[in-house]
């Protein structure tokens, strides 16, 4: 009797079926990847396949038109309103095989070198030798079709003689006077026969040359641009609104070659702000914007010209600007200019931003806004001293510096005080309570929060009056900054808590620099209860980005003959008069460097 085998054990285990998990998905994403790739192989094949036999029948259209062409006769040759003028249309439909192609035919009149050129000397007195015909086939319902192109020329059969024709070149240039290739070029004249209608693109020279075109005098409107970029166009002589335009249409007279230059460059934003010197925005303030190029004169005629306002965040975007120098003007009767960043007229330059930005506050009777620059470059002065003065009368400013005054401190115009201070008795001051006043403690009062605008800042100093106070009473400072609205350490004039300013004036510590918040905190004391120190406004000065840099306006001032005197580090010292008789009025002082 045989008997089964079995194999030993030895202490393992064995399995004898099934498959792991692990093993299943291990055999699944290979036959992912293995069809997976195949899927991929087949629909790039499928891909290449459906390419070429679209681009094959791309090929056969452009065939088939190109023997339409050949088979005109030669003065037939070209497009339907262009130049040279013909019986083809720019642009129609060809289909193949249940597929529509756009065709688009480009045709242009040829000066060959082999006989001499327009612009050679002697010129050639027959500069259209030949034709060049260019089609290219699209396919606007294909997926991923790459546009075929063709190129042709068609010759006359006779010899050429002379033309009663002229030639027009159209030279188009960017900013830096640099040739501008690929800008499209629009020619309209419907006084010749037949009427042309044309738009083609300059070359690798920025230039388009219309050879052999029908004479005709200032009836060419030519119009060049590109997408991104300014236009620049010719103007009808005699319209009622530019009756003599600096680029009138383009005359092309027999057996000559007018030449027309344009300039045209990437557009640019213009951002017109108005606000207060701590950037406050002012809204729906009216303004003008006007820039420098002509396209008339006689009268003069602006490209660019228009009235607009802010809207209520106190800004009004002006896009596709065009590079120029433009001058902005405020039309608000109850506002003063206090300055303008930058300086009016101001330079837009090509493919940027810029942010324009009136400075304003409430008209004063009788200003004086005063701009200082530098006499060379024409650039802003920051820093200059400015005092204008009369009998009885003198004041000091400094440009590139403003200020943000208190007068008030009553009901809400302060932030918090310990009970001993008078706000409002007398109106527009503090004051110890009394009498009879404290004698054995000091009183404080917190202002509420200057905001400068910006953490771009600079502190200079603290101001109050009157300066001087009573004998045996005393009224100093403290100043806290930051940027977040909450942390608040009052310091004095050496950066610590353990001094104050105690005279008016006194350098701001340069620890607030680069805050854009700022309190200040008034400490009163006396030691007589009948007498009380008084404050009646307090003033902090600053810089920000808001702060006009070279310009310093006077309010409040009386008709009369002032002084004014001017002095800046690195500069010559300069002094005029000056008659204040009106409402608002400006000058302009230009400084010699040393």
């Amino acid at each position: 009797m045989f008997r089964e085998r079995k194999p030993a054990m030895n202490g393992k285990k064995f399995r004898t079926s099934g498959l792991t998990l692990i093993e299943l998905l291990l055999a699944t994403g290979l036959v992912v990847i293995i069809f997976g790739g195949i899927a991929l192989s087949y629909s790039s094949i499928l891909d290449s396949v459906t390419s070429t036999e679209l681009r094959t029948a791309a090929a056969t259209v452009i065939g088939r038109e190109v023997e339409i062409i050949r088979n005109l006769a030669y003065e037939d040759v070209g497009i339907v309103g262009g130049a040279p003028s013909g019986v083809i249309p720019v642009h129609q439909t060809s289909t193949w095989n249940q597929v529509e192609f756009l065709l688009t035919t480009v045709i242009r009149n040829i000066d060959d070198p082999y006989d001499g050129t327009l612009t050679g000397s002697p010129a050639d007195t027959a500069p259209a030798d030949y034709k060049v015909v260019e089609i290219e086939a699209s396919c606007p319902t294909c997926n991923r079709f790459i546009p075929l192109r063709f190129t042709t020329t068609v010759a006359p059969k006779d010899l050429e003689s002379a033309t009663a024709q002229g030639s027009l070149f159209v030279n188009v240039y960017d900013a830096n006077g640099s040739p501008m290739p690929g800008a499209t070029v629009s020619v309209v004249n419907a006084s010749v026969t037949p009427s042309i209608s044309l738009t083609d693109t300059t070359n690798n020279q920025g230039q388009l040359q219309l050879i052999g075109i029908p004479t005709s005098t200032q009836r060419y409107a030519v119009t060049v641009s590109r997408s991104g970029y300014s236009s620049d166009t010719t103007y009808l002589p005699g319209a009622p609104q530019n009756p003599n335009p600096t680029k009138p249409h383009a005359t092309v007279a027999q057996g000559t070659l007018t030449q027309a230059s344009f300039v045209i460059d990437q557009v640019s934003t213009v951002n017109v702000r108005t606000s207060d010197a701590v950037c406050a925005a002012l809204p729906d303030k009216n303004f003008s914007l006007q820039g420098s190029k002509l396209i008339g004169t006689n009268p003069d005629v602006y490209k660019f010209s228009t009235s607009s306002a802010t809207d209520s965040s106190g800004m009004k975007t002006f896009a596709n600007m065009e590079w120029d120098a433009y001058a902005a003007t405020l039309n608000e009767a109850s506002y003063d200019i206090v300055g303008t960043i930058p300086l009016s007229p101001f330079v837009v330059n090509p493919d940027t931003v810029l942010d324009f930005r009136f400075v304003l506050k409430l008209a004063e009777p009788k200003s004086f806004l005063v701009t200082i620059k530098d006499s060379g470059t024409g650039g802003t002065i920051t820093g200059a001293t400015l005092v204008l003065s009369k009998s009885g009368f003198s004041e000091t400013r400094l440009t590139g510096r403003s200020s943000v005054e208190h007068t008030d401190w009553s009901g809400a115009s302060h932030s918090s005080q310990d009970g001993n201070v008078a706000v409002g008795s007398p109106a527009g001051s503090m004051r110890l309570v009394g009498p009879p006043y404290p004698t054995s403690t000091e009183a404080w009062l917190i202002s509420n929060t200057i905001d400068v605008g910006s953490s771009s800042s600079t502190f200079y100093a603290i101001h109050w009056s009157p300066a001087s106070q009573p004998a045996l009473t005393s009224a100093r400072f403290q100043v806290a900054s930051n940027n977040d609205q909450a942390t608040w350490n009052f310091i004095g004039p050496d950066g610590t808590s353990n001094t104050y300013y105690s005279i008016s004036g006194a350098t701001t510590a340069v620890q607030h620099n680069g805050n854009r918040y700022l309190r200040y905190k008034t400490y009163l004391s006396t030691q007589d209860e009948n007498l009380t120190p008084e404050i009646q406004d307090v003033s902090i000065e600053f810089n920000s980005v808001c702060v006009p840099p070279s310009q310093i306006l006077f309010d409040n001032l009386v008709v009369d003959t002032y002084t004014l005197d001017v002095s800046a580090p690195g500069y010559t010292s300069y002094s005029t008069s000056t008659s204040i008789v009106g409402d608002w009025q400006q000058a302009e002082i230009l400084l010699d460097p040393s």
